[in-house]
């Protein structure tokens, strides 16, 4: 457990008892535009997932505390979040799956103040690079967020689709390696060479006239080529700062050998280390784990579906037992 050693009074405005903020993950698929020069900057294609999900009960306390996978982190999110709101951190955090994310919401639910996920965003420092976790804990489906403007806010939500729960998604967990984050993703983004005018323009191409409407029109084919397509173009972008087109060798090797099958809806969410690749369906999905299980043993190997919903958010009234 992790306590920052304050024992105030809780405030009088809070009504409820305890918050449940239940997230499904999300695949980063890639950003858009690193350049900038049209006035925005990044631009971001992401997933929501089911099957893999960041959960935390937030409950009222005398003393602001956290308990569970990264109980620091969540206790830090838990501070700037009640300064942001202009209140005491007077809330106890029980991170149930990492990641703890969602701290803001609960805090802002325990004390009955409005809030849009935006808000919540800028209260915790994050969506400074993309709005996709915002959009996905909003709504999820697959999101489009239109880039960095001039402003501070994070970047606006410029289309959303219905991904196909039909279509699984097979998750390539490589527990050996670490995605870069923190000061050796801005070190990254300051090193890597100029972003091509040609690559972006070929990236919102496959985007609007390949892959949004290929969703629509539930074409697996198209949808999965325009996927396979972009994370192979960014990952040659991205491979002087993270060794090569994919973090993870063993996942390297198991996306090649999938793509040498047949499979071309393969890539890498965000930095890394974790892999994906696209099925057509439940069966295919479960042969294909079932492979992968046998030739990359070494890896962690995960079925999952599409997220078309947003956040689970349950309220327990002050006064009243938690559901």
């Amino acid at each position: 457990m992790v306590d920052s050693g304050e024992r105030d009074e809780l405030p009088a405005a809070r009504i409820a008892a305890q918050i449940d903020v239940r997230a499904g993950a999300r695949l980063h698929l890639g950003f858009l535009d690193l350049d900038g020069a049209l006035g925005r900057r990044f631009g971001s294609i992401g997933l929501a997932v089911d099957g893999i999900a960041s959960g935390i009960t937030v409950t009222a306390s005398a003393q602001p505390g956290a308990d569970g996978p990264r109980a620091g982190r969540a206790l830090r999110c838990l501070e700037r979040a009640a300064a942001s709101f202009g209140i005491p951190p007077h809330a106890h955090v029980q991170v149930t799956d990492a990641i703890p994310a969602h701290i803001g919401a609960a805090l802002a639910g325990l004390h009955g103040i409005a809030w849009t996920p935006r808000e919540l965003a800028m209260a915790a420092g994050r969506g400074l690079r993309s709005g996709i976790g915002i959009a996905s804990f909003a709504q999820g489906g697959l999101v489009v967020d239109g880039g960095r403007g001039k402003s501070d806010a994070p970047p606006p939500l410029v289309a959303r689709a219905e991904f196909p729960a039909e279509w699984p998604i097979i998750l390539l967990l490589d527990g050996a390696q670490r995605g870069l984050h923190g000061a050796a993703e801005h070190e990254a983004f300051r090193a890597l060479p100029a972003f091509p005018a040609g690559l972006a323009d070929r990236l919102c191409r496959l985007l609007v006239m390949q892959l949004l409407p290929a969703i629509a029109e539930r074409d697996f084919a198209s949808v999965a080529a325009a996927i396979g397509e972009m994370q192979h173009r960014l990952g040659d972008y991205f491979a002087p700062a993270q060794g090569g087109r994919w973090t993870s060798a063993a996942v390297g090797q198991a996306l090649d050998h999938l793509r040498r099958a047949g499979i071309v809806g393969v890539g890498q969410t965000s930095w890394g280390p974790t892999g994906f690749a696209l099925a057509p369906s439940l069966a295919e999905a479960g042969e294909l784990a079932a492979t992968l299980r046998d030739t990359a043993p070494a890896l962690g190997i995960r079925v999952v579906t599409a997220r078309n919903r947003g956040a689970e958010i349950v309220v327990a009234a002050a006064g009243k037992s938690a559901p």
